[in-house]
């Protein structure tokens, strides 16, 4: 198993289909694995079970062959099923205690926050690392709560006692900003698999970030 947490690399890269540009899931998340992406989150909502478990096949085959950590956004049967390194849940998924159950002691289990009393809660219950968000707004994912802004972000950079890493609306033009509060690690969803050329993309969104960084 890969297993890479957020601070440990600088992207967290996550699927989806509907932004893509027509390309295939194998031909998307081989050029980020390419690019040097070690964290890749499979995230689809659309799609039968049958044919998640299908895809979760593949990209655990890609991961593997690079070296990389494969997460399985939600769906912890398909995530066992295919030996992913990792899961991610949110508030109102099954609460990690009961995936921790689910799973065991080796894979990953991530959780959602959108608050500080989410984050101090995070690590009794379990999980190994956090997500930070919607730090602005975003489309990429339905009945998201409304952006946390800086401040939680702010706050986390403080107190985190676990890895974390920024999520939500996060692009070129603004990753700069987000590193300089403190994100080590940032998640991006259309600005990664929704770009003609994904390679040169995830080195400009590395360089920016590296800028923030230093700024």
């Amino acid at each position: 198993m890969a297993k890479i947490l957020p601070g440990e690399t600088d992207i967290y890269a996550i699927t989806d289909a509907g932004l893509s540009l027509g390309r295939p899931l194998e031909e998307v998340v081989s050029a980020l694995l390419g690019a040097g992406v070690r964290i890749v989150q499979y995230r689809e909502k659309k799609l039968k079970a049958g044919a998640m478990l299908e895809e979760c096949r593949l990209l655990r085959r890609l991961t593997s062959e690079a070296g990389a950590c494969f997460i399985v956004n939600d769906h912890i049967d398909i995530a066992m099923l295919v030996g992913a390194d990792g899961v991610h849940v949110g508030q109102e998924d099954l609460p990690v205690p009961e995936v921790r159950r689910l799973v065991g002691p080796d894979m990953i289990v991530g959780l959602s926050t959108h608050m500080p009393e989410h984050a101090r809660e995070a690590r009794g219950l379990g999980a190994d690392y956090i997500g930070v968000g919607p730090i602005f707004a975003t489309n990429t994912k339905e009945d998201v709560v409304d952006p946390v802004g800086y401040e939680y972000l702010d706050w986390i950079s403080r107190n985190a006692d676990l890895p974390f890493v920024a999520i939500g609306g996060i692009k070129r033009h603004n990753i700069a900003e987000v590193a300089r509060h403190g994100a080590r690690c940032c998640s991006l969803v259309s600005e990664l698999v929704g770009a003609p050329d994904i390679r040169a993309r995830v080195e400009e969104v590395r360089k920016a970030m590296r800028e923030g960084l230093a700024g």
